[in-house]
């Protein structure tokens, strides 16, 4: 860290200056971040009030709130970044509530020493994402710790959203004849990841498919579809996030592999790593559950929507008294598809 003392009434040296403890410290030097980085690319009319809060009008609905955390590792890779991340994360979460977002509210851990250059395409790209979904950063804080405790940038993002009437989707309404939707190709995020962590490189690259899922989301429930459990399967990939449903719904579920898309390299990387993909962290795919009337119908609407153009049905939820998630194979035999067993990859989200 350079001893040199910055001087405030100058503009942020963006290409050189690097975060310090007083950009975290409550005076001019925070003030000037926040004005001049984040108030500059997330400008909108509820964050200029400038308070500690943001005075929002009154939604008509039920209310939905969702956080997360992002400690993704490295935080810029193929597809994307942690603040693109960030802001996709937290729409989904409540998209696959039913939920329309409305405001997102964006806090960050910047360890000092930190590139402000690194920090402001991380800030554009958050704004980006956020402009592009319709959806304003409201409200937000910044906080700043020793070189050596942190780990560049922590970001974690709040949202909220409001559904509609008649709207009524949980993780508890999986019924037996139900089919199982996926909205495309499973790992691709995962191993983005990965593939970048271990200087793996193939024919073609490994690109992570986070994407903001509400615009899919709206479309699927005003087909008029009987839509039961909507979820998208982050951390723990697919596999996980059945189980989970399964669960919930007193359940069992029956998978076809031959039905479950991967991308040959995702397929390649993960056969190298020693990894499943149905287990694989994705960032923009959805899992959908449905009458088994409504599928065909379901299916249809999805793929006239560009971010589920591969979407297939790939199973059905059957009865289980264990609850159990299994899997016809390829090769005509049947594998139980169980809970993952420990952090199988770290720090992808």
């Amino acid at each position: 860290m350079s001893t040199v003392k910055p001087n405030y009434t100058r503009p942020l040296d963006i290409k050189h200056g690097r975060v310090d403890m007083s950009h975290g410290s409550g005076g001019r030097a925070m003030a000037q971040l926040i004005t001049e980085l984040f108030a500059a690319a997330f400008d909108n009319e509820y964050l200029a009030q400038g308070n500690d809060g943001a005075l929002l009008p009154a939604a008509h609905g039920r209310l939905v709130m969702a956080t997360d955390s992002h400690v993704v590792s490295p935080l810029f890779f193929v597809g994307g970044d942690i603040g693109c991340l960030s802001v996709h994360g937290t729409l989904n979460d409540l998209a696959v509530m039913g939920a329309k977002p409305l405001y997102l509210s964006a806090s960050f851990i910047l360890e000092e020493g930190f590139p402000l250059a690194d920090l402001k395409r991380i800030v554009e790209s958050m704004a980006q994402a956020s402009r592009e979904a319709g959806v304003p950063i409201v409200t937000g804080d910044t906080k700043v710790v020793e070189q050596g405790k942190g780990d560049g940038v922590f970001i974690t993002t709040t949202g909220v959203g409001v559904v509609r009437e008649g709207i009524h989707l949980s993780g508890d309404l999986a019924r037996p004849g139900d089919k199982i939707l996926l909205s495309g190709t499973i790992g691709d995020h995962g191993m983005a990841i990965m593939s970048q962590r271990e200087g793996l490189s193939f024919s073609a690259p490994i690109v992570s498919d986070t994407a903001a899922l509400h615009g899919l989301i709206a479309a699927m429930l005003d087909s008029g579809v009987q839509l039961r459990a909507l979820r998208d399967p982050t951390r723990g990939g697919l596999a996980t996030t059945l189980n989970e449903i399964a669960k919930q719904s007193g359940v069992g579920m029956m998978l076809h592999e031959s039905a479950i898309a991967v991308n040959q390299p995702v397929e390649a990387a993960c056969e190298f790593l020693g990894l499943d993909p149905l287990y694989v962290a994705n960032e923009g795919k959805l899992i959908a559950i449905c009458a088994a009337e409504d599928a065909p119908r379901l299916l249809q609407v999805m793929r006239a929507h560009p971010l589920a153009a591969q979407a297939s049905i790939i199973g059905e939820v059957v009865q289980d008294a264990h609850g159990f998630v299994q899997m016809t194979t390829k090769l005509g035999g049947r594998r139980v598809v169980d809970w993952l067993a420990g952090e199988q990859l770290p720090r992808i989200c």
